[in-house]
């Protein structure tokens, strides 16, 4: 079978963050990525210029992917508490099959743009969150309740577990 020359740098960044979701850092290099997407491993050296590039870029493509579902999700969710529960459903959604894989994002903080990129996402989901809630310092403190409790819930499904169900979190805190 003929090798495809081009591949889009998406297709080849989600292919890397399954190689690690399945098998962790050591199933990521150059072979087994070239495998998967068909490249030949030269084109990624070109593309990349190293192991470590090309996880980072990949890592990096996930955070710009919960980015822009973050803005898709704060447009589309109404100001409510029903509507902080949609924002969080939605994000939670984007980490599922492709996209950004908020437990693989969560667990690969050695490099310090890859913490920054997740704290100034938190900081804008729970500011998101907070407005619609109400805001105010009452708000607020349930915000950082939610959204550990969420991302507990993200972390941990892939494991099997049983989430509790968000709207009713939502009512306890509000």
């Amino acid at each position: 079978m003929p090798r495809r020359k081009i591949i889009p740098d998406a297709e080849v960044h989600a292919t890397i963050r399954r190689l690690l979701a399945e098998g962790g850092d050591k199933a990521v290099a150059f072979g087994p990525v070239a495998r998967q997407t068909g490249l030949a491993a030269a084109t990624l050296v070109q593309r990349f210029g190293s192991r470590e590039g090309m996880v980072q870029a990949a890592l990096h493509d996930g955070w710009d992917r919960l980015d822009a579902a973050c803005q898709k999700a704060e447009a589309e969710s109404p100001m409510t508490a029903k509507g902080a529960a949609a924002l969080l459903k939605a994000l939670g959604e984007e980490s599922g099959d492709g996209g950004a894989d908020l437990s693989l994002l969560a667990v690969n903080f050695r490099d310090a743009g890859l913490r920054e990129r997740a704290a100034s996402w938190r900081a804008r989901v729970e500011a998101a969150l907070a407005l619609r809630l109400g805001g105010g310092p009452k708000a607020q403190e349930a915000v950082a309740v939610l959204f550990a409790a969420w991302m507990g819930q993200v972390l941990w499904m892939p494991a099997g577990g049983k989430g509790f169900r968000l709207k009713d979190a939502l009512k306890r805190l509000t």
